[in-house]
């Protein structure tokens, strides 16, 4: 997967379609993200006390990596990301504008 945590990526489809946000977390094995303020939905959470009132809380849930891009910190906007060797060293380019991740 060509996602890390911490990542800026804008949404390409679904119901988020061109928001941004922060990777969160990473789920590998089932090649999905949680990004911060996308996917988000109610939770009904229980009283944990007595005399507690229970609530609803907004959670984000994970969507599939294929649905995001990652940033470009140049132009702002959505990029594939590519491999180039520097310093014996592979770093993460962006395709738009050749920058380093």
């Amino acid at each position: 997967m060509k996602l890390k945590k911490g990542d800026n990526v804008i949404v390409i489809t679904g119901k988020d379609k061109g928001k941004k946000g922060k990777i969160v977390t990473v789920l590998v094995e089932k090649n999905r993200v949680i990004v911060e303020g996308v996917n988000m939905m109610k939770k009904h959470q229980r009283p944990r006390k007595s005399g507690e009132k229970g609530s609803k809380i907004d959670i984000a849930m994970p969507i599939h990596a294929s649905n995001l891009m990652v940033v470009d910190p140049k132009t702002n906007l959505g990029t594939r990301i590519g491999k180039k060797k520097v310093n014996n060293k592979m770093v993460r380019v962006t395709k738009k504008s050749n920058q380093e991740i």
